[in-house]
């Protein structure tokens, strides 16, 4: 049975849980959440797809879970992929996903939706100031962290790098410049030339330039 991802490309939570299912070749589909016109705060969308009113929300049969770190771990679990080596592995894994989730993408993803997503003379100066701040403390952490690594994790990709990679790849701006970083420049890059890697807006259904 094809599992469902109910997603949108402007989403880099949806991408991180994408991106996962697209790399461990299992049979998947994109369901496109019309986001922007307000769909994930339906009643029908609450009481069917997620009482979060959030994206992503993978559905495999008669299993379904939302939360991309979540929808990460079942992926996992199916395919058999980008879990750790080892025991210990696994839980630098699991500690690199609830990093990103608080310390990155969560400041990431509210910073780029300020910048990009509301009008201009709606957007908050000072909150996305302060956000800046954060973000530059998260970057430096990872970027320190991979000096002298291909992966966040071990020899090869995992679900740390899924989840942290999650925002990096979008184009609009929200403070990240792939040159300040280079040990993530360099690792985005090992990411980008991973057999099955596609760009959030190749992968899922949605993008800035459909509502221009």
């Amino acid at each position: 049975m094809t599992i469902q991802l109910y997603c949108f490309g402007e989403s880099g939570n949806a991408y991180k849980a994408a991106l996962a299912l697209e790399l461990s070749g299992l049979d998947w589909t994109p369901v496109h959440v019309d986001f922007f016109g307000g769909e994930t705060r339906t009643d029908s969308y609450r009481a069917e797809i997620n009482e979060m009113g959030e994206v992503p929300v993978l559905i495999d049969g008669d299993f379904k879970t939302s939360q991309s770190g979540a929808i990460q771990a079942y992926v996992t679990e199916k395919s058999g992929k980008f879990g750790g080596k080892s025991h210990a592995e696994n839980y630098e894994a699991f500690r690199w996903v609830l990093w990103d989730n608080h310390k990155l993408s969560s400041q990431a993803g509210m910073t780029r939706f300020l910048m990009n997503f509301l009008p201009e003379e709606k957007r908050p100066a000072e909150v996305i100031a302060f956000l800046h701040g954060r973000l530059k403390a998260a970057y430096q952490v990872l970027n320190a962290h991979l000096e002298g690594r291909d992966w966040i994790v071990g020899d090869g990709i995992t679900n740390a790098d899924l989840s942290c990679c999650g925002y990096l790849f979008y184009p609009e701006p929200f403070g990240f410049d792939r040159k300040d970083w280079p040990d993530i420049d360099r690792w985005l890059s090992n990411i980008e030339t991973t057999p099955g890697w596609k760009h959030p807006y190749d992968l899922m259904p949605g993008s800035p330039a459909d509502r221009a």
